[in-house]
């Protein structure tokens, strides 16, 4: 079968300063009735411009790009106001969101546009979840500042890229204080970068990091596997370290333990909550990457019973779905002063992990690829980051921007 890039050529049809303005074979569903009356016609020339169109704006590093449907006869057409933010995982690029990129701008045409990040790519995943999201946060400021029309944000990471966008969103919030000390209220109040957070979408994301309780299938639950793989999170740098929660030094706890709450500097918390939703994807099996209980933020004896799953009549590899309520007492999470010098806590890293982002609600969705080779590579598959051998995802993916809150 071939991939959906190697189907379709894009046609350049025009080129300044980096923007590419490309034709592709999406006015054949954009103008099916056209199509219809024209079957005995001959292809149109491709040098014709569609009614509709992809405009590609690529970034300064050739890497990332803005993405947007164009209506070639309606040059007073109104700008989108709703700006999509896509962060890839460990040793991704931008590339990775193409497919799905294009799936929420044949569904949103008119009103969103989507930039996927290009300031972490490959070997530049192995820095730091903090350095990275220092990174993401200075390229929505410029991805912002060119779309002067953008009125609401919304994040969609897979894998390690969730955890940058989490560590982004708290350099880039700016606080309501009437809202803030709230606790009743359902989002935080609030905005990210001056526009209005709307939806906050992970996909495989180990939110607990991937350190005990079955975390990394890859160790089929190992203990002693396990403390290898920590002796050896030196390979991946310091996003080893950030994964394996072993970069806590001078009293302070690992930085996925302070992302589970609001410090002096940074509001982890308020600006997750400020969003006016959260939704984790998660793999049910066949992982071998992120486990079901890190990527969907549940205890192991809160995940559902494996024989009560089914498929949804709509999306065949959504077998689940729910909304967690916020956990009632936002007192049970401990304060940096309960952790000692030499960084154990009083409670479980990963207790104290779920207990800080359950303050909000999640709506939890699991996915399980059953009946398909690429159940093998699920934790690629539930973003269909490469078509040709992640097609099966295609439903995760609508699933999403069904769902998605203009």
């Amino acid at each position: 079968m071939a991939s959906e890039d190697s189907k379709q050529k894009p046609h350049v049809l025009e080129q300044d300063k980096g923007v590419v303005v490309v034709e592709e074979e999406e006015e054949k569903e954009l103008n099916n009735e056209t199509k219809n009356r024209n079957k005995s016609k001959k292809r149109r020339s491709s040098s014709y411009l569609p009614k509709f169109c992809f405009r590609i704006e690529y970034g300064a590093k050739g890497e990332g790009f803005d993405m947007e449907m164009v209506d070639a006869s309606d040059s007073q057409r109104p700008k989108p106001t709703h700006l999509i933010i896509m962060v890839n995982g460990l040793i991704g690029s931008a590339k990775n969101w193409k497919f799905a990129a294009k799936q929420f701008l044949k569904r949103y045409p008119h009103d969103a546009v989507v930039h996927c990040s290009e300031c972490n790519p490959a070997r530049l995943t192995f820095d730091g979840v903090d350095v990275m999201g220092d990174r993401l946060a200075q390229e929505v400021i410029v991805v912002i500042k060119r779309h002067p029309s953008a009125k609401k944000i919304s994040f969609v990471g897979h894998s390690l890229g969730g955890l940058v966008a989490r560590y982004a969103i708290a350099k880039l919030y700016e606080g309501d204080i009437s809202t803030e000390f709230s606790h009743e209220s359902k989002n935080c109040g609030g905005q990210i970068a001056g526009l209005e957070p709307v939806n906050f979408i992970t996909s495989a994301t180990p939110h607990l990091g991937s350190c005990g309780h079955k975390q990394c299938p890859m160790f089929f639950g190992s203990r002693h596997a396990e403390k290898a793989a920590i002796r050896a999170s030196g390979l991946l740098r310091r996003t080893g370290k950030h994964l394996f929660l072993t970069d806590g030094i001078n009293g302070k706890p690992p930085l996925l333990l302070q992302m589970v709450r609001d410090s002096e500097d940074l509001k982890f918390i308020s600006a997750l909550r400020s969003f006016k939703r959260r939704v984790a994807y998660a793999n049910v099996r066949y992982d071998k990457l992120v486990g079901w209980s890190t990527s969907s933020i549940r205890r192991r004896n809160e995940l559902p019973k494996r024989q009560n799953l089914s498929s949804h009549e709509n999306y065949r590899h959504i077998v689940n779905v729910e909304t967690a309520t916020p956990s009632s007492d936002p007192n049970q999470i401990p304060t940096e002063s309960q952790v000692n010098n030499n960084g154990s806590r009083r409670l479980d890293m990963e207790e104290e992990m779920i207990r800080g982002l359950t303050r909000m609600s999640w709506e939890r969705i699991d996915v399980r690829f059953k009946g398909t080779m690429q159940k093998f590579l699920a934790h690629s598959t539930i973003q269909v980051t490469h078509h040709l051998i992640n097609s099966a995802g295609e439903d995760v993916i609508q699933h999403m921007v069904d769902n998605f809150q203009l």
